[in-house]
Formats: C-alpha cells, structure tokens, sequence
C-alpha cells in the first residue's frame, strides 16, 4: 500500500514497523510531529518527556530493558541530550535505539542552525540521513538493524524540509521475530566507572573502523554514474537539489553521513574530472574527504549559512535560471502573538515599567518584536533565570531592581528549576515571571507535567507550581490573572522593587489549547468611532484584532476584527476614552 506522508509520519510508520516498544520526546520544531503519528500505533508506548535529555534516558532505558526505542528531538534537544549520548555511544545497545536529530537550516524556528552531523562524529556514533519520506521510513527500520548488528546508538538526522515535505511511500508489515524484552544484567557493559568505560573506548574505536567497511556496500550509499566531467558527493535534501540542478552530473548519494565510506569516496573520486561536495551548513564531509588527500571543491562555492535551494545552486555552478511565470510578491507577515494570548498585557506592562527583561524560548520570545518591545535577552531553554541571576551581581541595587526573567511553565519545567534554585541559593534580588498557560504553546499545543494530561490524552497528576517554586525556597509568590492589566502592573511593580527573589506566577490558559472547556471565548469586542479619538493606544498592544483605519487625510480610527476579537478585555482596559467595549 503507498500514502503520501511528510518525513516526520514516514519516520513514526518506519518506527512502527520496525518494532519500537517506547517513543520518547520533548516537543521542537520541525521534529515534533513524530511522536504526534506514533500515538496512532497502539503498541508504541509514546510519551513527552520534561526535556530532551530525560527523553533520551528513557529511551536508553528501554534499551537496556531489550526493547527497541525511539528518541526526537530538534537540533538544539541534542545539546540538552548530550550527557547521556557520548556515554550511551560508550555503553553500547541491548535492544535498538534510534536518537532522530532534525535540524533547522534557515533557522525557520530556532536560535542557531548549528549542523548536527558534528554530534554523531563527536559521539562516534553512525548517522543516516534521508532526503525524502521514503527514505525516511525506510532509514528508520535499517537504522534499528545497525543499532543492534553493531552495538550503537544510531542518529537519524532531518532538517525542515525532509520533516514537512511530502512524497509517496510505501508502507509494510511490522517486523516479526524480535526478542522479548528481559532483563540481562552486564555490569562491565552498562556501569561506566572508568575501569569499565577504559575497556570499552578501544571497542568504539573499531566498531568506527567496521562501520566504515560496512558503509562500502551499504545500499543507501550509491554510485549514480552518469557523465563524468562533474562528481557530486551530496546527501540528504541536497540531493534532490543536485539531481534538479545538474541532472547530467554523475553522484555518490550518502544515506549514512558518518562514518563516511573512504573507499567508495576515493574510487568515486576517481572516476570523476572534477570533484564537488554540495551539502548543507559545515563543510562536514568536505573537509574529512579533503583529508583523505582528494582535492574537492565545496564551500568555495557553496554558503555556510542558510539551506540550500535549486537556486543557489545554479548560481553557485554559474547556471541560468528557467524561465518562469512573474508571480506576484505578497507583503511580510511578521509572527505574533495571538488575539487574546495571554502574553501580551504581561509585556505591554514590562515595557511600561521599563523593565530589562531576560527572555526564554516559547510563543513569548514574541514579546520581543515591536510593538510590545520587552524582550533584551535570549539564548536557549531555561537561560532566562540565570541570565537574570549574573546580570544582578554586576549591577548597582538600583539598576537591579529592573532586572526580570520571563519564561514559560513548559520552559520552566524542561530547565529552569535549576536556573531558580540557584537564583534563591545566591540570593539574587530580580524577579521571575512564570507565564503559565497550561499548554506547550509554542510547538503545537502539547501537552506537559503541568498541563495534566499525557501525549496519550490521558489525565495524570498536574504539577503545582507554586508549591514547586515554595519547595525551591522562594518567599515571595504572587499568582495573579494577566488579563487584569492594573493589577499585573501593581503586582509587577512591587516585586520588582523587591530586594530578593521574588516569582510571579501569571495563570491564563492559551487561547488555542485542544482541550475542550479550557479556553472560554469572551464576548467580542468593537470600538464606539464617535469615541475613538486616534490616539493609536490600542495599537501599542500588537493585537492582530486591532486594524487601523485611515481617514482620508485625518490620523485615522482603530476597529476591531470580530472574526478574531476573543474578548480578551485589554483593549479596553488601555483605551483612556472609553471608546472600546463588549459588542451590543
């Protein structure tokens, strides 16, 4: 049977049928969407996890219990996942484990486009890399066999396009034969004290050495002999940009990016006049097939940064574009915050009290963008807390009194924890924000320990978190409705001018939240223009709701979109003229 699947449901198809007893995951663009199709086959246990490295643990459980497991996450997950990896590379397998590592070239949804193929060499563990669904799938299930024919951890490495695209597959049966899981106790295998772990780097070092050998016949590792004058050495979504671009260059297509297959690389070069390696981001495999004393020409031409597209690279071989039809270019639409997120008064009044705001990563990080303009750092998951704790020792009393951290309650549970105990451990007198709206907003709505539900839709027990914060040694609590803006800004004022640590917790739940009952719509809102006297207060909101309306050569009138107005009530609190209320 074929469907048409994007990368992220071939890769939970191919996990299906390769037999994966457990799922893992903490939510991130582009690899969410994996766990969200496991959840169709019933025999996966399939399950969110606080954060990547919790998730990879799990997996690594499974896999010592003899089950086969499969662990996503975006790129940056791997950095938060990196522990438990490069040991995991030394421990070795007893059932498969998959680690899938999707990338973000273009930074379409992320803090930095850093290249993971760097990890799986720095991990000495092989990866595969698919460069459409098909082989996303069908990766997935070889991937398991080499987990286990060679006692790794495998990486299985994405990017954007190859997670959304969609082509044909075809599907199969799931596997059959594979052991019962048990448990087999091997101590010098799985316990990494240093007698232990000296034993097992000589054995890394040769399974490298016998992958390399086994990547000469690997399929996925094929010779496309076509006209000689030009070699291509490529892989993943490259490829098929290669085959659009120069469809008459002969190609060595990489499924497996590490280790790479010296042998097949230097008789390819050899048949080749001239030598070219078109991939993504580093200059990976060209620099280790330049050390290997072939000359290649690759980031000569081809960019560092950003993904590829057909069209950078016919301007790289100096290629004329097709023709084709003029197509109309539509205006910018810069992301935003949604009608009524609950967001949106918190940093309308931190731009007020012109608070110096260390940011996090979620739907907030929106905060940043004008006209809210409340943001002033950001650097990964969990960073606000501690970024907020050392700017405080650097600061006059006065000048720390500015000083708040904003982050999410998924945020906060992934890596923050941390971030606040040390911030009451070393007293640093600034202020966190706790922007809870019960969800995982950012990625999709997932759902996680503190929404109360599971990846399954199951209800489970929903972290308190005031009592988590109170256990943590904070004093001073606040929990207050964001949508109150007087009350917000007396709260914020007060904690701010608070000489310790002090956390507010913002409770609001996000407008598009799955759950049923949990966001209520209020009544819609419109503006009286006989009121309205243009004073643009309204629009210092950035609610996608509000549109201003010009007036000839007057200043112009606010209105209201009913169609996306929640009834949220900020407008209306900021409109000094009494000229917005509940539609009649």
């Amino acid at each position: 049977m074929k469907e048409i699947l994007s990368g992220n449901e071939a890769i939970a198809r191919g996990a299906f049928e390769a037999g994966v007893r457990v799922a893992s995951a903490y939510p991130g663009t582009p690899s969410t969407e994996i766990l969200e199709n496991i959840v169709q086959y019933k025999n996966i246990d399939a399950s969110w996890a606080p954060n990547e490295k919790v998730a990879l643990e799990v997996g690594i459980g499974a896999s010592f219990g003899g089950g086969r497991a499969l662990v996503t996450m975006k790129h940056v997950g791997v950095n938060v996942a990196a522990d438990p990896l490069f040991t995991f590379s030394y421990t070795g397998v007893n059932g498969g484990l998959v680690l899938v590592s999707a990338d973000d070239p273009e930074m379409h949804s992320s803090q930095n486009e850093q290249d993971n193929r760097n990890y799986a060499r720095f991990a000495k563990v092989p990866m595969l890399e698919p460069s459409d669904s098909q082989e996303c799938k069908d990766f997935t299930r070889l991937a398991f066999d080499i987990s286990e024919q060679f006692d790794t951890p495998v990486m299985l490495r994405t990017t954007t396009r190859t997670s959304h695209g969609k082509s044909i597959v075809t599907l199969e049966e799931p596997v059959t034969g594979l052991p019962i899981p048990k448990l087999t106790r091997n101590a010098a295998k799985f316990v990494m004290l240093p007698g232990n772990a000296k034993v097992r780097h000589p054995f890394i070092e040769e399974r490298t050495l016998k992958l390399k050998e086994y990547g000469k016949n690997l399929p996925i590792n094929r010779l496309e002999m076509r006209d000689t004058a030009i070699g291509v050495i490529t892989s993943g979504v490259p490829y098929q940009y290669v085959r659009e671009v120069l469809p008459e260059a002969s190609v060595l297509k990489l499924g497996m990016v590490y280790p790479l297959p010296d042998q097949l690389i230097r008789e390819f070069a050899a048949k080749v006049d001239k030598l070219y390696v078109v991939e993504e981001l580093d200059p990976f495999m060209e620099e280790q097939i330049k050390a290997l004393g072939i000359p290649v020409t690759g980031k000569d031409i081809i960019p560092i940064c950003g993904e590829l597209t057909p069209g950078i690279l016919r301007k790289a071989f100096n290629l004329p574009e097709p023709e084709k039809n003029t197509v109309e270019k539509l205006p910018g639409r810069p992301p935003n915050m949604c009608p009524g997120c609950p967001h949106r008064g918190v940093f309308y009044t931190l731009n007020q009290l012109k608070a110096y705001v260390t940011g996090d990563i979620g739907c907030y990080t929106l905060g940043f963008l004008p006209p809210l303009s409340a943001m002033d750092t950001c650097v990964c998951m969990g960073a606000s807390i501690g970024n907020a704790t050392g700017i405080t020792k650097v600061l006059s009393p006065e000048e720390q009194k500015k000083i708040v951290a904003v982050i999410g309650d998924s945020t906060f549970l992934h890596s923050g924890i941390t971030g606040l105990l040390d911030m009451v451990y070393n007293k640093a007198p600034a202020t966190v924000i706790i922007l809870d709206n019960r969800i995982t907003a950012m990625t999709g709505r997932q759902e996680n320990p503190a929404s109360g539900y599971t990846l399954m839709g199951e209800e489970t027990f929903q972290v308190d978190l005031p009592q988590l914060v109170s256990a943590l040694g904070v004093k001073n609590i606040r929990i207050l409705d964001p949508l109150d803006l007087a009350e917000t800004k007396k709260v914020l004022q007060e904690e701010m001018d608070r000489a310790e640590p002090s956390v507010i917790i913002t409770q609001r739940p996000c407008v598009l939240i799955k759950r049923e009952g949990v966001f209520k719509r209020g009544n819609t809102f419109e503006v009286d223009l006989e009121l309205c006297t243009g004073c643009r207060a309204c629009l210092k909101l950035g609610c996608p709701a509000i549109i201003w309306q010009a007036e000839g050569e007057k200043k112009g009138k606010a209105t209201i979109d009913p169609q996306l107005c929640t009834g949220c009530t900020i407008c209306e609190q900021v409109c000094k003229f009494n000229a917005i209320g509940a539609k009649k």
